[in-house]
């Protein structure tokens, strides 16, 4: 049996280096620079973004408020890869990948802000009189290609337990596990029974849960790294040079760290970034679809400051605890280096990692579950609705004891295989982005109603 497991985990692994190799990577940093530009620089406008996910005036057509799309989008994207996956990054690709991650977040706004522009545009009223949005109905409808759009929606649904699912359950797990020795299959039955009692509840339930519970969990967490880097503040100085240096020269080998090349640096920064803010992954325009807006373009700038949120403060804050406490360079990996890494704050680090952890984990598996009901939802209609919701349960319990190699693999194969056909939309459409943009925001109508 174990000999069966490792060998699938080394396949597992070598499907995800192939699938996340260079291509993938020139493609997204290449959209994300290209729709920079063509949108004139779009992250200009994030006060503006910030200001208005924040007002909660009644905005027009849709399911939920701007503000509540904005957190079920941050509850499903403001998980494991903030924590667990920043410390990944590092022990893989040496300090030089936070850098990468963060660069992915800020070039990643425009891409965020394109997607949600798109899926906004191309929703449909379903039946029942609820908005049903996102790239498969982009794909269908802006590039009249139903099959990419099965695609994409195919992937979606089976990615989600991936990344919204299995990987969220195990960083938890092992977690615990670390810190009080409680097994994996007592943390998964708890965690098991938690997401049912929410979930079956549908969209509803999981809105009214994340909205009390996404700003207290970020703003606790962000203030408690704050703490621990104010207790090393003569450490900072060093730390933000050393991040900078690797990014471009590369890491030498060190204590138990093997050392890592530019390349390294950049692949698991930029792939630890994509699955920390998703932006061209597709996933967040599902939810965005749904939020009632008067145009496109201001559920879209809406939308672009869950990246800013998410890697350019939150991942940044991982990344400079992690790097500072210099864990990485005995080897220490995973789960574990965040652990040690937080550590060496007495009472505080734990605290914030622990408190921080659990919100994350269990937000993201509420937000996707959403994600990949859509998705199921688009290829099947609403009678798959029920047994997904069930099949999801249980992928909680099975992720909290499976392998982490293994896991987080298939969370990258599937998550590199999703972005393919959202991000062939967004350079397909780019003239309808512009042009959409250009009448609502730089034309000065951003209040005005679409028709």
């Amino acid at each position: 049996m174990g000999h069966w497991i490792v060998t699938l985990e080394n396949i597992l692994g070598k499907m995800s280096d192939w699938v996340w190799g260079p291509p993938l990577l020139i493609l997204l940093v290449g959209t994300h620079l290209f729709l920079t530009i063509r949108l004139r620089f779009i992250q200009r406008y994030l006060w503006k973004a910030i200001k208005i996910s924040f007002s909660r005036e009644s905005e027009g057509a849709g399911d939920v408020s701007q503000f509540g799309a904005l957190t079920t989008a941050l509850a499903a994207t403001i998980g494991t890869g903030n924590i667990v996956g920043v410390a990944t990054a590092v022990s893989s690709g040496g300090p030089g990948a936070v850098l990468w991650m963060w660069l992915t977040g800020v070039f990643g706004i425009a891409t965020k802000y394109a997607e949600a522009l798109l899926s906004v545009k191309y929703r449909i009223t379903t039946a029942d009189g609820t908005m049903a949005g996102g790239p498969m109905y982009v794909l269908e409808r802006g590039m009249k290609q139903k099959w990419l759009g099965v695609v994409f929606a195919f992937l979606t649904a089976v990615a989600a337990f991936g990344i919204g699912n299995m990987v969220q359950a195990n960083s938890i797990s092992s977690l615990v596990y670390e810190t009080f020795q409680i097994s994996p299959w007592i943390t998964g039955a708890i965690m098991t029974v938690l997401t049912a009692v929410v979930i079956l509840g549908g969209i509803k339930s999981i809105a009214r849960v994340c909205e009390g519970l996404i700003p207290f969990m970020a703003i606790f967490y962000v203030l408690g790294c704050a703490i621990i880097l104010a207790m090393h503040w003569e450490q900072l100085p060093a730390t933000v040079v050393l991040i900078c240096k690797s990014a471009f020269t590369g890491q030498a080998a060190m204590g138990g760290f093997l050392g890592a090349g530019v390349r390294e640096a950049m692949r698991f920064g930029v792939a630890r970034g994509l699955f920390s803010n998703e932006s061209g992954l597709g996933s967040a325009p599902i939810v965005a679809a749904a939020a009632k807006t008067k145009n496109p373009v201001r559920q879209a700038l809406v939308s672009s400051t869950g990246t800013f949120w998410d890697t350019v403060v939150v991942c940044a804050m991982t990344g400079l605890v992690v790097v500072a406490a210099g864990d990485w360079t005995e080897g220490v990996k995973g789960a574990a280096l965040t652990k040690s890494a937080f550590s060496h704050i007495p009472y505080v680090g734990p605290t914030v990692l622990i408190v921080g952890l659990l919100t994350f984990v269990f937000s993201t598996i509420l937000g996707w579950s959403y994600y990949g009901e859509k998705a199921a939802e688009y290829l099947f209609g609403s009678r798959i609705i029920f047994p997904y919701r069930m099949l999801w349960v249980g992928a909680v319990f099975v992720g909290s004891v499976a392998t982490l190699p293994m896991v987080w693999s298939f969370a990258d194969i599937a998550n590199g295989l999703m972005a393919i056909p959202n991000l062939i939309s967004l350079l397909a459409l780019n003239g309808v982005i512009v042009a959409v943009t250009r009448e609502y925001l730089w034309d000065g109508n951003l209040n005005k109603a679409s028709n």
